[in-house]
Order: C-alpha cells, then sequence, then structure tokens
C-alpha cells in the first residue's frame, strides 16, 4: 500500500523483503500402535523419553512386545515418538466414596486428562490405586484433603510409586472444586459424581475416628489402661500404659500409638501404625507396608476391661469406622460402597490394530498428529497368519503412504531359517505389500526382559530399527543409510539367526534387510532396501535412504510453500516460489545431500510459463518441478587388486 504523508517529517517504512525461507520437515517421529500396560485407549500419546513413556504407557511390560519396541526406539536414539494403546475390551479402576450418611458421595475412576478432555485409563495397574481422604483442613464441614498413590510391591512391601496430594479440596463451586483440581492436575485418577446421587456430604476421612475427646477425659485416664482391639479374628487386649494422664491429645496419640505398635511386633500392618489428632479427635491408620495388607479392613477397637476407650471416643458406638484406605480391591464396606477392579483386555486382533477412520481408532488415531514418519506395529507378525497381516498392514501401507510416512513389516516370532525367511518374504508379496513405503529386517533381536530377570527373548525388530534410523538422522542426515558398522543395534544382547554371507546374499536381492552379528561392531544393520528393492523389480525406490530423502523433500515443501496459495497465479508467485525452493535444496546440496559436484548436477528447480500454462491458470493450478539427483549407498565395494612383478637387473 502507498503511505500518503501528511505532515513534513521524516518517516520510516517497512518492506517486507519477499524471501521465503523452507525448514526442512523432521524425519524420525516414530509411532507405535499395539497394547500397553496403561494409558487411555486410541489416543496418541506423545514421548521424548523413557520416563514419558513409563508414566504415559507404563514403560516396558512382559506382556506387551509393543512396549519393548517403543523402549527400544529411545536406547538406540530416537528423540520423538507417539504410543497409541488399543485393546478391545480393557477396563478401567473404579472407586465410590460415600458421605457420612452412606449415600455415594464421590467416583475416582483411572484415568487422567488428555488434551483437556477426562479419559479413562483402563488396565490391572488400577488395581494399585489407594486413595486416603483427611479432614485436617481450615473448614471440616466444608473442606476435605485428598491423597492419591499407586503402589507397587517391593518384596512383599507395599510402597509408592508416586504420590500426588490435594488440599482444602470442596464438592461445591469454586476455585478448590475437587472435580475441577483432581481431573486438571492428576495421572492417576479422574473424579466425577452422578447427578442423581442423593450424598451431598463430603466423602468420609479413611482410617478410624474417634469421637470428640475433652481435657475432661484425657484428666480421667489412670496410669494402667486396657483395651481391646479386633484385627478380624477375635478381640484381642492391649496394655496401654501411661505414667500419668496425658494433659494433650497430642501426648494421648503418642501413648495410644506406642501401645498398639508395641502389641503387635511381628505383624508390620500394626507394628507401623500411626495415631494422629485431627481437631478434637484421634486417628488410627495401621501401616501399609504389609504382604498381608488389605485397604478393606474395618479397625475395631471395643472396651470391655477398662474406661480407656470410652474416654478416648473410641468404643464401638462411633459412627465413623472406615476403610483403611479407598481401594478399587477392596470388598465395598463401610463408607465405601463401589470396588471395580481394572481389567487388561484379550488379545488385540486385526481390527483392534486397524482400526477405523471415522472412530480414529487404531492406528488411524494418529489423524490426530500433525506428522509422523515411521510406524510400526510389532504385534501385527503374531496374528496367526499372513491373511492377518495383511488385513492390518495393507490398509497401513495406504495410511502411511497418505502421510509420507515408511511402514515397518516384522516377520513372525517362528521364521527361524532363510528357508522360512524367503517363504514368508514370498506370502507377503503374494498379499500385495510389496510397497515403496514398506521396509522389513531379519532376524528378530533378543532383548531381556526384566519381568523375567532380565533372561533374552526374541522380538520384533521394528523398534530398535526406529532408534537406528532416528540416529543416523541426526549423526548425518536423512540421505544417509542407516546401515553398517555404525548403525550398532543398542541393548540387544543376540540375534534370533546368526547370519552368513551366503544367507545374506539370498535375503538382499529380494528386498529384505539382513541384521549381522560381526566380531567388533558387534550386532549391526547390514541393508538399507524397500520392499520394492528385490533386483528383479528394478524399481527407483529400491533403497531406504533414496524413498526417505524424497518423503522428506515433500514434507518440507508441502508445509513451506502453504504461503503460495491462494495467491495471485503469475510471474512474481512463480518467482517467489523457485527462490524459495532453490535456496531449500541448495542448503541440502552444500550438506551433501545428493549426487554431483554442482548445483545443477545435483537439483533442478523450475516454476514458470512452460511448467505452468494459461489452462493451468484458469484451473487455479500452479506447476512446481523440483527433480534430485540422490545419494544411493554403496551396497557393493568392489576392489582389483592387481600383483606387480619387479624384475631387477
Amino acid at each position: 500500500m502507498t503511505f500518503v504523508p501528511k505532515s513534513p517529517g521524516v518517516y520510516f517504512q517497512e518492506i517486507p523483503s519477499g524471501a521465503r525461507t523452507i525448514v526442512g520437515a523432521s524425519t524420525s517421529i516414530a509411532a507405535f500402535v499395539g497394547g500397553f500396560a496403561r494409558g487411555p485407549l486410541n489416543i496418541p500419546i506423545r514421548m521424548f523419553t523413557q520416563a514419558d513413556f513409563e508414566t504415559g504407557l507404563g514403560g516396558l511390560n512382559s506382556d506387551y512386545p509393543t512396549s519393548f519396541a517403543v523402549s527400544q526406539f529411545f536406547l538406540n536414539g530416537g528423540g520423538q515418538a507417539y504410543g497409541v494403546r488399543v485393546s478391545p475390551d480393557a477396563t478401567a479402576a473404579i472407586v465410590v466414596m460415600d458421605d457420612a450418611t452412606n449415600n455415594a458421595t464421590l467416583r475416582a475412576t483411572a484415568g487422567r486428562q488428555v488434551g483437556g478432555v477426562s479419559l479413562d485409563d483402563p488396565g490391572e495397574w488400577g488395581d494399585n490405586i489407594r486413595i486416603d481422604v483427611d479432614a485436617i483442613t481450615p473448614d471440616p464441614t466444608t473442606q476435605f484433603n485428598l491423597t492419591v498413590a499407586e503402589i507397587r510391591d517391593v518384596d512383599g512391601v507395599e510402597v509408592a510409586r508416586r504420590t500426588e496430594v490435594y488440599r482444602n479440596l470442596t464438592l461445591t463451586a469454586g476455585p478448590r472444586n475437587a472435580l475441577d483440581v483432581v481431573n486438571e492436575a492428576s495421572a492417576i485418577i479422574q473424579l466425577s459424581r452422578d447427578p442423581g446421587w442423593a450424598g451431598n456430604g463430603l466423602p468420609v476421612p479413611t482410617g478410624y475416628y474417634s469421637g470428640p475427646v475433652t481435657l475432661a477425659d484425657l484428666a480421667g485416664i489412670t496410669p494402667a489402661n486396657d483395651i481391646d482391639v479386633d484385627l478380624g479374628a477375635g478381640a484381642e487386649t492391649v496394655s496401654v500404659p501411661f505414667t500419668a494422664p496425658p494433659t494433650t491429645l497430642a501426648e494421648a496419640a503418642a501413648g495410644l500409638q506406642s501401645g498398639l505398635r508395641a502389641a503387635f511386633p511381628a505383624d508390620r500392618l500394626w507394628a507401623q501404625l500411626t495415631v494422629t489428632v485431627v481437631g478434637d479427635r484421634l486417628r488410627i491408620v495401621p501401616g501399609r507396608a504389609s504382604p498381608d495388607y488389605d485397604p478393606g479392613t474395618v479397625i475395631s477397637i471395643a472396651d470391655s476391661v477398662s474406661d480407656l476407650a470410652q474416654r478416648l471416643g473410641l468404643d464401638g458406638a462411633l459412627d465413623r469406622a472406615n476403610v483403611e484406605q479407598y481401594a478399587p480391591i477392596n470388598t465395598p464396606a463401610a463408607f465405601q460402597s463401589v470396588a471395580t477392579a481394572g481389567g487388561d483386555g484379550a488379545a488385540n486382533g486385526a481390527a483392534d490394530l486397524r482400526g477405523d477412520r471415522s472412530t480414529r481408532t487404531g492406528f488411524y488415531a494418529l489423524d490426530d498428529v500433525r506428522s509422523f514418519n515411521m510406524l510400526a506395529i510389532p504385534e501385527a507378525s503374531e496374528l496367526g497368519s499372513v491373511a492377518n497381516l495383511a488385513a492390518v498392514m495393507s490398509a497401513a501401507a495406504t495410511y502411511c503412504t497418505e502421510k509420507r510416512a515408511m511402514l515397518f513389516i516384522d516377520p513372525p516370532e517362528d521364521t527361524d531359517t532363510i528357508e522360512e525367511a524367503e517363504t514368508w518374504l514370498g506370502e507377503v508379496a503374494d498379499a500385495g505389500l510389496r510397497m515403496p513405503n514398506l521396509v522389513t529386517y531379519y532376524p528378530l533381536v533378543h532383548l531381556p526382559d526384566p519381568g523375567s530377570e532380565n533372561r533374552p527373548r526374541p522380538f520384533a525388530p521394528s523398534g530398535t530399527m526406529a532408534g537406528v534410523w532416528a540416529r543416523t538422522d541426526r549423526q548425518v542426515g536423512v540421505w544417509k543409510a542407516p546401515a553398517g558398522i555404525t548403525a550398532r543395534l543398542s541393548n540387544v544382547v543376540a540375534l534370533d539367526h546368526v547370519m552368513t554371507d551366503q544367507e545374506n546374499g539370498v535375503i538382499n536381492p529380494l528386498g529384505m534387510n539382513a541384521l549381522r552379528n560381526f566380531d567388533i561392531p558387534g550386532n549391526v544393520s547390514w541393508g538399507a532396501r524397500t520392499l520394492v528393492g528385490a533386483d528383479l523389480l528394478a524399481s527407483d525406490w529400491k533403497y531406504v535412504p533414496v524413498r526417505r530423502m524424497a518423503l522428506f523433500i515433500e514434507s518440507s515443501l508441502y508445509d513451506g510453500l502453504q504461503w503460495a496459495v491462494f495467491q495471485p497465479n503469475d510471474a512474481p508467485l512463480w518467482n517467489e516460489m523457485r527462490s524459495a525452493v532453490t535456496s531449500f535444496m541448495q542448503g541440502l546440496f552444500r550438506q551433501g545431500a545428493f549426487q554431483g559436484s554442482s548445483p545443477r548436477d545435483a537439483y533442478i528447480v523450475k516454476c514458470d510459463s512452460e511448467t505452468t500454462t494459461q489452462s493451468d491458470i484458469n484451473a487455479g493450478i500452479v506447476n512446481l518441478f523440483v527433480g534430485f539427483a540422490p545419494l544411493r549407498p554403496a551396497e557393493f565395494v568392489v576392489v582389483s587388486i592387481q600383483l606387480q612383478i619387479r624384475q631387477d637387473g
């Protein structure tokens, strides 16, 4: 727009340079679809580290082979991945807490928020959820504290894997509303209430609460006191010695705690019991470090020997003897009205892994991801037949072509010999899976399984190779073949089949990539062909780096030329597009991404009246032609040696 000054002076006008920058697209974002120990179903979980994997999808689990693929991706150099958990019938753990009138008031479901939406997090992991409620708040009539823990067993002792504490919560509208506060922050549970519930009170605190205790009650306590404690197998008399009547509730709590602990030295549940002061009451909670721990136990204290229980308000007439902790594995009792254990569900079938695009399930859940470059579905190879494998991979291959991504296809676990690998590859070809965006590696890799004392087990190689690809991209570039003595396989204890050069010479011309073991470099990737890389096919996309380089350029230009849409379709636009793409290709040339000693030999960019005719202009089309001379891997290095004989004299 022309600037028209209104008065004398000095004016500045910032003029755009007209230069457009195209940034190279990412090449090493991996996606994994399959079963995991935890995580919301059919939702892509973004991960950058093993810690993210542990938090988001439960980490390594012996029951889920896809979890080993994700772990191998990070161990071999991968930096960003998405995991999509699928399961036909997994269920989430649920706990319903009641108010003091035994009406349901608050439901806790294993889950978390993803993108601001509360989602169930199904699986048996939810059975490890423990919830404590207490009323140690400024206003116990309207506020409560919630402690949520995910526990694990260590040598028969339950310890907290992670703990979340939420204080001064309410069930009314406001900044401390329990549903709003917990649901936004928790990685363990999501809270809800049913509209028809009659319970409007707060959830009853866990543990055993005394009645109100006054200083007059404390003054009446004699030095020698007994109390009856019922652990579910009959009442037992416990001596609680006081040398003098306690003068404060804290002294009464300390004396009662000491006496109860000393009475049960062999039971870790009671030997770690705690007695705390809550307002004018005493709260008794048994210890949790016991192999016999039952969070649903209701403590019962009676008074049949002395007046101690009555003095401390601990006699059986109290109205708030609750479960030790709310937990999905409880039998509904006291003030917990519902306890539903979580379930992992059955094994995934072809339909579960494939999913449906209309509902964004299976690998179609990746529609919610902006971009990914590699897809692995390790469980597809264990579906029992190539027909079942094709039911997943045929649709996945089409999907990856659309997304400009590569797809790993793994051989089944019983592929033990070169002959079996040949047979399987032939069946894959017959199923129509020889496509340029597909790649396969043989044999399987043996990885240590923490669930079996780190004894090695065979696993699909796709996760390991996805990590090797990402590492190679970072160290050199997408144009470098992810193979050779530098393409080492980390954390791979052994290969399922130790291949000879002759055996390698059988599968390589068929488009199957070998994983080899050599004395010094160890286990390495020793092939870089796509599934159309068989010699007889003579495909332009024979090699993995060539195909990936093309996809990289396509993705980069797709993202980098969005600005051109709806611009006037004439020479100025063509010049600007040509300049931007040339600058991008020249940058790749300087990095050594192409063949040729000069830009003219390495690439060509054309966008003018020859590529875009008047008919194209009338149709709203602008045509850009980009060509490049790819670097092909030196698959065969031939050294010729000639013996020269020197004759003296």
